[in-house]
């Protein structure tokens, strides 16, 4: 009869979760072979990794944790997952481009889920480090936009098949997790 050893499990690690306040020129990954700045310029904890993407040139919200399970609730398409992004557009939309885009759009690679968008004040924000290229001749405004899918370039894309560049990018929440209170280049802790 051979003894018998108790059996060792290996501890789960308790989720993190983590929101950080990505600046415009960072990268959504810990290495880059070109030396670009990335995640690891801000974040020191070790073993967290990006639930989804979002651009170097677009700013705000990425959330990272040490929980599969939980990266896999946030990025899944399977659960659609609501992200909202203050957008600065070159011009000021009219209610027939708002409404193309509430409606869904087609795009190179199918057509959108109907979006959730509408005008919004400036927001009070940071400063971008280059600032956004200002023409004195073509205004600018602000909308607030809200899909459940992620795309390549997406809301950008979005917004320039309705006539309306995207100037700046800023997300500022996914899900049930908001960027408030974040400054630029900080992360806090989520419960």
């Amino acid at each position: 009869m051979r003894p018998s050893f108790p059996q060792r499990h290996k501890k789960t690690p308790k989720p993190i979760l983590i929101a950080f306040n990505k600046p415009y020129d960072v990268l959504t990954q810990f290495t880059d072979a070109d030396n670009r700045r990335t995640l690891k310029d801000f974040i020191s904890i070790r073993d967290v990794y990006p639930a989804g993407r979002l651009d170097r040139d677009s700013e705000g919200l990425v959330l990272l944790t040490n929980s599969g399970k939980l990266q896999h609730q946030i990025t899944s398409p399977k659960h659609k997952m609501a992200k909202t992004y203050w957008v600065q557009v070159e011009g000021i939309p009219d209610d027939q481009a708002l409404d193309v885009l509430r409606n869904g759009i087609e795009l190179k690679d199918g057509k959108t889920l109907p979006a959730k968008v509408k005008r919004i004040s400036p927001p009070t924000l940071w400063p971008r480090n280059p600032p956004v290229r200002e023409r004195k001749t073509v205004p600018d405004s602000w909308l607030e936009l809200t899909i459940k899918e992620g795309k390549n370039r997406q809301v950008r894309r979005m917004t320039a098949a309705v006539g309306y560049p995207t100037l700046r990018l800023i997300r500022i929440q996914i899900g049930p997790w908001r960027l408030e209170g974040i400054q630029q280049g900080e992360w806090v802790t989520l419960t």
